[in-house]
């Protein structure tokens, strides 16, 4: 039987996740000329990480940026994109977890194309 403080204790995240689907793009971060890309649905969401699903593989380690299309308008009137960078710290049966180091919120206009 697992009681409540060893429970907690065995919790690695710091931070409440929120269940939060929503269509998320990504590009990987790195030095070489090709750019991998691609698309899937966010799983849960906290103020320090991403699960999403992917159908490529990503290692962690890697960083990537994310743009996810925002529930929520600006002024009841402007769509927004959560725009986040960071590195993969977990990739197990398509779902990716994505550590959030930066992040900042963009009109839809912007973001990953």
């Amino acid at each position: 039987m697992i009681s409540a403080s060893t429970k907690q204790t065995n919790e690695r995240r710091a931070a409440d996740r929120f269940p939060i689907e929503r269509d998320v793009r990504y590009r990987m971060l790195s030095k070489k000329s090709t750019e991998e890309n691609g698309i899937g649905k966010t799983v849960n969401i906290s103020s320090t990480g991403v699960l999403f699903t992917t159908d490529k593989l990503l290692i962690p380690g890697r960083r990537l940026e994310v743009s996810i299309a925002w529930p929520a308008q600006l002024n009841n009137s402007c769509a927004l994109r959560l725009v986040a960078r960071g590195k993969i710290v977990r990739f197990e049966q398509g779902r990716a977890a994505m550590e959030i180091q930066q992040y900042e919120f963009r009109t839809a206009g912007g973001g990953i194309h």
